[in-house]
């Protein structure tokens, strides 16, 4: 989950790490680092974000370097665990995302060998290996070091006795990029956006080499083709553009981000693609995510039952990894934002070893999910970097639609009345944004609680724990979301004058009983805040508070509904003054098991 950079070429390192590494922070932000290659290594780091590190270090001079923006697993931030690492020699420099699951033997063994420790983590041990098999090769040493290693890795090695850097990957994300008379290494495309828009993934195992004049790939020992991929998102795409927050720039570049993702859809040019994904023999889905993710799978279970009348189980991935289930004649659907999601990951090759179809959606080109699945559907959201994740989850919402429409099974009738409603989503979610005053004047007041409850039926059950979640990482108040009828089986025991409840409606057969539910909730003492549609008289004679959303057919309120939560909480967080675009403890991608 951390991020990593390295940079070789003609120019001074300094200025363009540090750069790269301000574009890499939703990765990890609780210590930070670069090395320098320049008649040694010169190395500044320290507890601290990237920005705090500009204005402390001193001038590094040299044109090879790479530095680190870290999410601790092994040791708190601190300076001494911050990256890069060193070995005992000063002149083996490593950064490093993932986990060394055997460090604790091999630094036990190196210690035994001489070798002396500084820090608490477990990247240490890696600098130290290479020492211990260099001989005036870096590759090979590193490819030495990497035999004894267990566990998920992406790296980058600086050397001081050689003119380039050396990548590795295994189970961890890391793509090389082609610049003129320089390269980059770096764990995600954002990073380098200033400066390139060629990129090459590295595969599992393979080991990369970037002098500032070539790149070179290996696998299992032999130098390998290289496919150079040319990246749509451009730098403006990646920043604020006058907006306070990342988050809320990207709230509201989601009636462009539906317009994308629909765009072949609503042409007709998809339709027949995508009702290829669907083989005669399929009468199964499984959904597997994770976070966020996971309730666009919870939606896509709601949709799929709804409209295919099939078998639908959605899954997080983490617990799917150690379960045994059937999967005969099921169509497996992995949905991470990042294509990198490690859990997720794991889940897909476990599904790929017994001969499980698999489908990919994603929001990156090239990732390792697309690259794994046998097909792919892309949410085409643009680079999400505020941590909350906002557009990525709307444009998968568009995905499993465009999907679950595309079944042979949807008739014509209902496949154009759908159609039509899905041209409208982009309007009907800038009418939600436009009402944005008076949903952060609801904000406001809801900020001074420490607990809030979300509660829906139906296909809102998942959007109740989706503004729940949102809630929770970024404005640090508890939030829980429940399907409304279950509150009564404990959650009741928590109710009163100083836990107030955010109640979803939807004009299908789960209104009514969300209307008793509610009443229920207020004979508790707690304060309601309804979200529904406009024009619903019925909830206004009891609701404390009404927001609404623009009529929508209920399988997409969802769409509207999220929309309104994603604004309250960053109002919520916004009022509290919390850093909403990099929430305590988290990381935008999640790459460790």
């Amino acid at each position: 989950m951390c991020g990593i950079i390295g940079y070789i070429g003609s120019r001074q390192a300094q200025p363009i790490l540090l750069n790269c590494l301000g574009r890499l922070e939703y990765r990890g932000y609780d210590s930070c680092g670069i090395a320098v290659s320049e008649h040694g290594i010169n190395v500044c780091k320290d507890a601290i974000r990237v920005e705090a590190l500009k204005k402390t270090m001193p001038r590094l001079n040299g044109t090879a370097g790479i530095g680190h923006t870290r999410w601790a697993t092994h040791g708190a931030p601190s300076l001494i665990n911050a990256h890069p690492h060193l070995d005992c020699s000063g002149k083996i420099a490593v950064v490093h995302n993932g986990i060394i699951t055997n460090y604790q033997k091999l630094r036990d063994q190196l210690t035994g060998e001489g070798h002396q420790f500084v820090s608490e983590t477990d990247t240490e041990v890696i600098p130290h290996l290479i020492e211990k098999y260099y001989h005036g090769n870096l590759e090979t040493a590193v490819a030495a070091a990497l035999n004894d290693i267990e566990g998920s890795y992406a790296i980058i090695v600086l050397a001081t006795d050689e003119p380039k850097l050396v990548a590795a990957r295994k189970d961890s994300p890391i793509i090389i990029s082609l610049g003129d008379r320089e390269n980059f290494i770096a764990s995600d495309v954002p990073a380098i956006l200033d400066y390139s828009n060629r990129v090459v993934y590295l595969e599992d195992g393979d080991i990369g080499v970037i002098t500032t004049d070539s790149i070179k790939v290996s696998r299992r020992g032999s130098e390998v083709a290289t496919k150079v991929h040319q990246i749509s998102w451009t730098v403006e795409d990646a920043q604020k553009a006058g907006y306070e927050h990342f988050m809320l720039k990207e709230i509201h570049e989601q009636p462009k981000v539906i317009r994308d993702t629909l765009a072949g859809w609503v042409s007709g040019e998809a339709l027949e693609d995508l009702a290829t994904m669907w083989a005669d023999d399929i009468n199964a889905l499984l959904i597997l995510a994770c976070g966020t993710s996971y309730h666009a799978a919870l939606i896509g279970k709601q949709m799929g039952q709804e409209l295919l009348k099939i078998p639908v189980r959605a899954e997080l991935a983490s617990e799917f990894n150690y379960s045994t289930q059937l999967l005969d004649r099921t169509l497996a659907i992995a949905i991470t934002q990042s294509g990198e999601t490690a859990d997720t990951l794991k889940a897909m090759k476990k599904l790929k070893e017994v001969g499980c179809q698999t489908l990919a959606i994603t929001n990156v080109v090239g990732s390792t999910a697309s690259r794994i699945a046998d097909r792919t559907l892309y949410t085409r959201a643009g680079p999400e970097i505020s941590v909350a994740a906002t557009k990525s989850f709307t444009a998968q919402l568009m995905v499993l639609y465009q999907l679950m429409m595309a079944h042979p099974e949807i008739g014509a009738r209902k496949l154009n009345s759908m159609t039509k409603e899905l041209r409208q989503l982009p309007n009907k979610v800038q009418q939600v944004l436009d009402n944005e005053g008076e949903t952060a004047q609801y904000a406001q007041e809801l900020s001074r609680y420490e607990n809030i409850f979300y509660i829906g039926r139906g296909i809102n059950f998942p959007v109740a724990l989706e503004g729940a979640l949102k809630l929770k990482e970024i404005s640090y108040i508890h939030g829980e979301g429940y399907a409304a009828g279950e509150l009564k089986h404990g959650p009741f025991a928590l109710l009163g004058s100083d836990t107030p409840v955010i109640a979803l409606l939807a004009p299908d057969d789960t209104y009514e009983p969300m209307l008793t539910n509610i009443k229920e909730v207020k004979a508790r003492g707690s304060a309601i805040i309804a979200l529904t549609r406009e024009g619903d008289e019925d909830i206004e004679k009891i609701a404390d508070k009404v927001l609404t959303v623009p009529q929508v057919e209920a399988i997409f309120s969802p769409v509207v509904n999220t929309v309104a939560l994603q604004l309250l909480a960053y109002y919520a967080a916004r009022e509290r003054d919390c850093p909403i675009d990099f929430p305590r403890n988290l990381a935008k991608s999640v790459t460790v098991e």
